[in-house]
C-alpha cells in the first residue's frame, strides 16, 4: 500500500504566506526604512550661476524641472527674484595616469570629477558653506581597445555626474530655513 500526501490547500498557503510576510513588513516599518523619496526644499525659486556648457548644470536644471514645484532661474538679470543662490565656484575633470607598463604604455587612469559650490541667500547669508564633491574612478586602459575605452571613459564620467548632482540635490533639500 502506497501512502499519498493529500492535495495542498491554496487557501491555506496563501493564508501561511500572508502570515510570514506581517510580521516582515512590520519590522522594515518599525526600523524606520521607507523608500527614497522626491526631495521637498524649503525654496520656491533658485538661482543656478551655471556656465552654458556645463555638464553637470544640464543635468541639474533636468532634475530640477522634472521635480517641479521650484522654479530654476538661470538668466542672471531675474538673479534677485531668487530666495537661492547655487554658487557654482569649479566645475573640473580630470584624467591621470596612475599605472604604466615596462615600456612606458599607460596601463590604468583615474579619471576624477570635482565639483565646488556654496549656497546663499540673495542677502548673502550662507547656507551651504563652500562644498566640494570628488567622484574618483579607475579605469584600466589598454591601446588596442582605444575606442572602447573612450567610450567607458565617458561613461564613468556621466555616472560620476549623476551622483555628483543627486548629492548637490540632497543637500539643498536639507536646507530648512532661508
Amino acid at each position: 500500500m502506497r501512502l499519498t500526501r493529500p492535495a495542498p490547500d491554496p487557501k491555506r498557503r496563501t493564508a501561511l504566506r500572508l502570515a510570514g510576510a506581517l510580521p516582515a513588513s512590520l519590522l522594515l516599518a518599525a526600523c524606520g526604512f521607507r523608500l527614497r523619496q522626491a526631495p521637498e526644499f524649503a525654496f520656491k525659486s533658485i538661482y543656478a550661476g551655471l556656465t552654458p556648457g556645463s555638464l553637470i548644470g544640464i543635468e541639474l536644471k533636468r532634475y530640477l524641472r522634472a521635480l517641479g514645484g521650484v522654479e530654476l532661474i538661470t538668466d542672471a538679470e531675474r538673479q534677485k527674484e531668487a530666495q537661492v543662490l547655487l554658487v557654482v565656484l569649479q566645475e573640473q575633470r580630470e584624467k591621470v595616469i596612475v599605472g604604466g607598463g615596462a615600456v612606458g604604455q599607460v596601463r590604468e587612469l583615474q579619471l576624477r570629477l570635482r565639483f565646488r559650490f556654496r549656497v546663499v541667500n540673495p542677502q548673502g547669508k550662507e547656507l551651504i558653506a563652500e562644498t566640494e564633491l570628488l567622484q574618483v574612478r579607475d579605469q584600466s586602459y589598454n591601446e588596442a581597445f582605444a575606442n572602447a575605452k573612450a567610450s567607458e571613459e565617458i561613461q564613468l564620467y556621466n555616472n560620476m555626474q549623476s551622483d555628483i548632482v543627486q548629492q548637490v540635490l540632497r543637500r539643498l533639500a536639507a536646507i530648512r530655513e532661508i
